[in-house]
């Protein structure tokens, strides 16, 4: 199968997301046919902010107008936060559309796990990934929550994580376990720079792995295409 990918939402997620996808290809030996298409971060942040759904979703239009065109079978949005719109997305697209917040439920229920934290955008905190985590319930930050969000854009917007921002994030994944939380979930999906590489005392996942591993096993026939399941 293949995949587009909606990208530059934001650069480093991006990057991860070709990175795990080609080594994850290489190391078993498998084709691998992917396009990736460029979307603008700030125009995301901005509709995000604003819960303009339906001004994203025609934004990502004629990007996915230029997946299919190049051939592509199926399309992901490499960003939790950029999936806002998936409902809307889907209402205009001609390819299916591979949910990262709905891979992520996938995951933790074939983990067995009961109870996740979410570290991510204030939107996809709020929203429980977008009303998508139907078999695992969610913790959010408390205290600082608003706070949580605002570091998670800038991360984002910049690709990069300061020593200070990333205890911050460690400190409110603590909060969390403390609170019940089996697993911290990196729901937003530029949140790999600030933990890739360090260990903050508890199990994270992160959400670009979950996708990326559903988007594998679709690219090289490892799984069918479920639209029902979508």
């Amino acid at each position: 199968m293949h995949i587009g990918l909606i990208g530059g939402i934001g650069p480093a997620a991006t990057l991860s997301y070709y990175s795990k996808l080609t080594t994850r290809a290489r190391q078993g030996g498998a084709a691998l046919d992917l396009t990736i298409v460029h979307a603008e971060i700030a125009t995301l942040v901005a509709n995000l902010r604003a819960d303009r759904r339906d001004a994203q979703a025609r934004v990502y239009a004629p990007l996915i107008q230029r997946l299919a065109a190049a051939g592509a079978d199926a399309i992901a949005i490499t960003s939790i936060g950029g999936s806002f719109c998936e409902e809307e997305t889907r209402a205009i697209s001609p390819l299916p559309l591979i949910s990262a917040p709905g891979a992520v439920d996938s995951y933790a229920a074939a983990e067995g796990l009961g109870t996740i934290g979410l570290l991510g955008t204030v939107s996809a905190m709020q929203s429980r990934l977008f009303g998508h985590l139907k078999q695992t319930a969610a913790l959010v930050p408390e205290d600082d929550f608003d706070a949580v969000g605002q570091a998670y854009l800038e991360t984002a917007m910049t690709g990069d994580c300061p020593a200070g921002r990333r205890e911050f994030f460690f400190q409110a994944g603590r909060a969390m376990i403390a609170r019940g939380a089996e697993a911290i979930v990196l729901a937003g999906t530029d949140l790999g720079v600030a933990f890739e590489g360090h260990d903050p005392g508890y199990r994270v996942i992160d959400a670009v792995d979950a996708h990326v591993d559903m988007l594998y096993r679709l690219a090289t026939g490892a799984s069918e295409l479920d639209t029902d399941a979508i």
